[in-house]
């Protein structure tokens, strides 16, 4: 029941070979280029802001980074122990986007863009976590439109974000807090010059 259902939302979403070019276009821009606001911002969060907030925000940063860490291993694991065909390569749907026929559960991209925009809603500002979920889904979208991700695929990534997320908070509690006070000297000695020049917050 629940992969026929995966299969009919994916015909539901997926671009048939009459979709306009200028639509495809949008979608491959988005699908492949879209995910880079994510990490952009995150580092904007750590170089830049009220000096009042810094702290915050270089935690939020670094508890991001455990937590797209932990759900790409737990998405590797997955696609290992359990791989799922991505609908090209079992022959469903039309495919506009180049892609090696890796495992397709959970999507990676999707991994990526959901726990960044879970980070920024837990970790940072609610209503910025709930702007990015709406660059979050788009890319979701995009891919399924494509014809490389199945909509379960998308579902999976979400729910394994809300588990990296839980997994980082908790390896921030035990002891990873600790690594943010190197890590803010390191960069202040890297930095120096433009920190001094008042480019970068200190």
């Amino acid at each position: 029941m629940l992969e026929q259902i995966n299969l009919d939302l994916f015909n539901l979403i997926n671009a048939t070979p009459e979709a306009a070019s200028g639509t495809i276009a949008i979608a491959t821009v988005i699908a492949k280029r879209l995910i880079l606001i994510f990490p952009l911002f995150t580092a904007a969060c750590w170089f830049w802001g009220a000096q009042q907030n810094m702290t915050r925000q270089r935690a939020f940063a670094c508890k991001a980074a455990f937590a797209i860490v932990i759900g790409l291993v737990v998405s590797w694991i997955a696609g290992f122990i359990a791989p799922h065909d991505r609908p090209f390569v079992m022959g469903f749907g039309t495919n506009f986007l180049a892609h090696d026929s890796t495992p397709s559960f959970p999507s990676n991209h999707g991994t990526i863009v959901f726990t960044f925009a879970l980070a920024f809603l837990f970790w940072l500002r609610t209503w910025v976590g709930l702007v990015m979920l709406i660059p979050a889904i788009v890319i979701a979208w995009a891919r399924i439109y494509l014809g490389v991700h199945w909509p379960l695929d998308m579902v999976g990534a979400f729910i394994l974000a809300i588990i990296a997320c839980g997994l980082a908070q908790i390896v921030w509690s035990i002891g990873g807090y600790k690594i943010q006070a190197p890590l803010t000297n390191l960069y202040r000695l890297i930095f120096s010059a433009l920190i001094r020049k008042g480019w970068f917050q200190p």
